[in-house]
């Protein structure tokens, strides 16, 4: 019974712009893709999404080299 620690990082591996979706789906066990769509859904829906994003991409740190995620 170990639970393992999960943290929260940018992908290095599934990114497309800044690796917040690849590290959220990661984290969260879920497809990437699905969260790339809810972004741009979130965008297109009153432009909250790019601010999230930004946000997301400036708080969330980048997955340490040779982490073995």
């Amino acid at each position: 019974m170990t639970e393992e620690l999960r943290r929260l990082y940018r992908s290095r591996r599934d990114r497309i712009i800044g690796g917040v979706c690849g590290g959220l789906g990661e984290y969260f066990k879920v497809d990437p893709v699905l969260l790339r769509v809810l972004w741009a859904v979130m965008f297109f829906a009153g432009g909250m999404g790019l601010l999230a994003y930004i946000i997301a991409w400036i708080i969330v740190p980048e997955e340490p080299v040779g982490s073995g995620q």
